[in-house]
């Protein structure tokens, strides 16, 4: 599990712990995540491991990982982008933030899942799950490096499908809109309802398209705002996002 700081990150693991799969939590940042492990082991009664992985350290976290997946069936991988905290432009972003969010959105997943691949292929079975956003469907103002990570790791869900699909491993890509905040983590701007439902229900109707569908947003009120959203023609949706922000 990629990106577990995210809430819906967190919901998707306790699901997959309620269906009695084990888990294992690579995170940068042990105290993130420590309680969550905690939490799902004592509740569902499966093994939960948090692994301290730096990827800036770049090959020497490949090696951590590998070693922690030694003697281990890996049967799903699941990849979650990080979110950006508020709107910035480009420019706005310090250097090492914006070297961060690439390397965690685009280089761990893709390097996590050639990881964990020949495993999978070696046992013809397995799946990857890659959590982006909705928001590869159309540019955001102030949102630029989240709009570019999600587009690219729904095409590279994609083409991994496409290229291992006959091998017995079912690679997703799910691309939600907005889920409300954890009880832990209030937000005013994400108050839970039909069109924005808590993390843990999106990941219960999320799982449930695992084998299913490969492209998905994993919730079916999302899948009309997907809809919605690429039937809208570009440069009304360009004068659209001008106008709201001046």
């Amino acid at each position: 599990m990629i990106g577990a700081a995210e809430p819906v990150a967190k919901a998707y693991a306790e699901e997959l712990a309620r269906h009695g799969v084990s888990i294992i939590f690579v995170t940068r940042d042990h105290s993130s995540i420590r309680d969550t492990a905690a939490t799902v082991s004592q509740s569902y009664g499966v093994e939960a491991v948090v692994i301290l992985a730096d990827f800036s350290l770049d090959q020497a976290a490949g090696n951590l990982i590998k070693e922690a997946m030694r003697d281990k069936d890996i049967g799903f991988l699941v990849n979650c982008v990080e979110s950006v905290a508020s709107p910035q432009s480009l420019v706005e972003m310090p250097e090492q933030s914006l070297l961060d969010l690439v390397n965690k959105n685009v280089a761990v997943a893709t390097l996590m899942t050639r990881l964990v691949l020949p495993g999978m292929l070696e046992r013809s079975r397995g799946a990857v799950v890659n959590i982006s956003s909705g928001a590869c469907a159309k540019p955001l103002p102030g949102r630029v490096t989240l709009t570019a990570s999600t587009g690219y790791m729904d095409h590279f869900s994609r083409a991994l499908h496409l290229e291992y699909s006959g091998n017995g491993i079912f690679v997703q890509s799910l691309t939600p809109f907005q889920i409300a905040s954890s009880e832990r983590q209030p937000s005013s701007s994400s108050t839970p309802g039909w069109f924005v439902p808590k993390p843990e229900v999106y990941a219960r109707h999320a799982v449930s398209t695992l084998g299913v569908s490969n492209r998905t947003t994993g919730y079916w009120p999302h899948t009309l705002q997907y809809g919605l959203m690429t039937r809208i023609p570009e440069w009304i949706w360009v004068l659209g996002s001008r106008v709201l922000i001046s």
